[in-house]
């Protein structure tokens, strides 16, 4: 019995129909000589009913039935008594009478229930994704991603961009992580590497004149897994030519508002909010802050010098002698910071409530997290609590400066290092934020991060290193000085973020060989090995290369965001574990030693 029809179609106006539906029992129910089937299929459920008066034939057929059988009905379709209707589905008020039910095909004891959202471990799901890929939530995620990419091709291509593939084999090049290598045969000793992204090539299509290119990209990098992250994953990879920053922002922003309004009927702003990378840091703490609630972070360095304090005035002198340090080596540093936040209400939080905050901002390096209450009434606040006493005397300048009211909570990070103090007490933001349940997951809060720094000091290796990657266009006021202060150069660089995730990245990219010279030397790379690493896109960019410039947001974590989820796993049909592992098809595996000879490879064991 072939299906005619779909388990999501029949409404009330099918009545009367023969239909024939196939699909999976999802519930099965017993009444006395009764049977009730909600059978399923990618587009919905469908009551089925095996009546009292059914063959004796259909009904041991029935009686057979366990959860996930894949079976073959045919029937009537009637209208449900009004007592029975089931608003809460979209076929709620019909059911089928069987006329005839065929096995396709059993189902053995299942390793979880399949429902609207599994409850198994991660690596259950993982090793049974094809079950778990039947439940409710999987099933309308990967439609969203479905609906999502299709919604990307529709606007790039009515936007007169070319979807062009790069190759899959590629050159390995240093961009930030490890390379996936993939042996030659032919070549013994020579590797092809998979790409990380297709940067390389999508400049030298701006070079080759296609001056709008877009791709659905994949991309690998062997690194450590996390939750926004997996060792393959896709990105939106877009590249344009003749642009400015303001050309690559607005594309992107028509191209978000066309994703939103087409698959979740959202209108989102059609412009997003511009934050420069130190306003991102000093006000949250991060470069791709949560602005879903407010709770920005504030200065407190003018209220050390007249405190008691010696643990704040010990950070802020320790910070002049750092940032004198690193002038005297020709490196502009920020020096000490001493930030505040106040949490509105919390001033009933308890002392284990604000160790808890403590232990957060000390894994991003914080020595402690000081704290103060605002209590006393609205007409005669008073400090108390943590470090009040050393602030007493100031009590209204305080107040008056951070906004504080009565029944709030004041933490307080002091570092030598401003990004230290910034980093930790933003962490402490984001931890109060999710604790007090203001990040919700229904809300879409965009903002673009720009001028980024160029350039960031390696104090291990004592040399500067490119921020991002190698090919971004400094802006202009910063070309007379790159050599000589490396640490000012701001990149014309840009980051979209939602919802505290980084979504896309992108830059004006460098089309003129001596610049990219220059680049090469600051971060080390001599002639010679630019060369050998890199030949193919400098020669390139000898014969007209256009300015150009690209953005790359990832559509895991946008369809991640999109779904409510805070793991890319739930939005991929079939990922890896934290481990890199797939549980499902035990892959990596070991291969064959003949395929190890026709490769020329020798495993080398090592002891753990």
């Amino acid at each position: 019995m072939k299906r005619n029809t779909s388990c999501g179609a029949l409404t009330k106006a099918d009545a009367g129909k023969i239909v024939i539906l196939n699909g999976w029992v999802h519930r099965k129910r017993d009444h006395g000589g009764i049977s009730f089937i909600n059978l399923r299929d990618r587009y919905g459920i469908t009551q089925v009913v095996i009546d009292e008066d059914s063959p004796d034939e259909m009904k041991a057929l029935a009686a057979e039935l366990r959860n996930e059988f894949c079976i073959a009905v045919e029937g009537l379709v009637r209208t449900r008594p009004g007592s029975m209707i089931n608003p809460e589905m979209p076929t709620g008020e019909i059911e089928v009478a069987a006329k005839r039910l065929s096995i396709l095909n059993r189902c053995e004891v299942l390793p979880f229930q399949i429902d609207k959202e599994s409850d198994a471990k991660e690596d259950l799901r993982l090793t049974y994704r094809y079950l778990d890929l039947r439940s409710e939530g999987m099933q309308q995620r990967i439609k969203l991603r479905n609906d999502v990419t299709f919604a990307v091709r529709e606007w790039m291509t009515g936007e007169g961009f070319y979807e062009i593939e790069t190759p899959t084999f590629i050159k390995s090049t240093p961009e930030g992580a490890r390379d996936y290598l993939v042996p030659s045969r032919l070549y013994p000793g020579k590797f092809y590497a998979l790409p990380q992204s297709p940067q390389l090539y999508k400049q030298i299509l701006m070079v080759s004149g296609f001056d709008k290119y877009f791709q659905i990209a994949r991309c690998y990098r062997d690194e450590d897994a996390r939750g926004d992250r997996q060792p393959e994953f896709t990105q939106i990879d877009i590249e344009m030519s003749f642009v400015d920053r303001d050309d690559i922002l607005s594309m992107t922003e028509g191209l978000f508002h066309h994703i939103f309004k087409k698959t979740m009927n959202l209108d989102i702003p059609k412009q997003f909010k511009r934050l420069s990378y130190d306003e991102a840091l000093e006000l949250y703490g991060s470069d791709k802050p949560d602005l879903r609630f407010d709770m920005p972070l504030q200065n407190f360095d003018e209220f050390v010098a007249a405190s008691g304090f010696q643990a704040f005035k010990d950070a802020i002198s320790k910070g002049e002698s750092e940032r004198e340090a690193a002038k005297a080596k020709g490196i502009t540093i920020a020096g000490a910071g001493v930030k505040a936040l106040v949490v509105p209400g919390q001033a009933a939080y308890s002392r284990k409530q604000i160790e808890e905050l403590e232990a957060q901002a000390k894994i991003y390096k914080a020595k402690g997290l000081a704290w103060m209450k605002v209590m006393g009434t609205e007409n005669e606040p008073v400090l108390e609590g943590g470090v009040s006493k050393f602030f007493a005397d100031q009590t209204a300048a305080i107040l008056e400066k951070l906004g504080a009211k009565c029944g709030d909570l004041i933490l307080i990070v002091a570092d030598s290092s401003r990004k230290t103090a910034n980093t930790a007490l933003g962490a402490v933001r984001l931890k109060l934020g999710k604790d007090m349940d203001l990040c919700d997951p229904s809300r879409f809060e965009f903002a673009w991060i720009v001028d980024f720094p160029l350039f960031e000091f390696n104090e291990d290796e004592n040399r500067w290193e490119a921020a991002h990657h190698m090919f971004s266009w400094p802006q202009n006021q910063y070309h007379d000085t790159l050599e000589s202060d490396p640490g000012s150069v701001k990149g014309d660089l840009y980051d979209l973020v939602l919802n505290g995730y980084e979504l896309a990245s992108g830059s004006i990219r460098i089309h003129d060989p001596e610049l990219q010279k220059r680049i090469f030397n600051i971060v080390g790379f001599n002639p010679e090995e630019a060369e050998k690493k890199f030949g193919f896109l400098t020669q390139a960019f000898k014969y007209g290369a256009p300015p150009h410039g690209g953005i790359a947001p990832g559509l895991d974590r946008l369809v991640m965001l999109m779904a409510g989820k805070t793991s890319i796993k739930e939005v991929i049909a079939f990922p890896k574990n934290s481990f890199a592992v797939s549980p499902m098809d035990d892959c990596p595996s070991e291969v064959d030693q003949k395929q190890l000879d026709e490769l020329h490879i020798a495993i080398v064991k090592t002891e753990e």
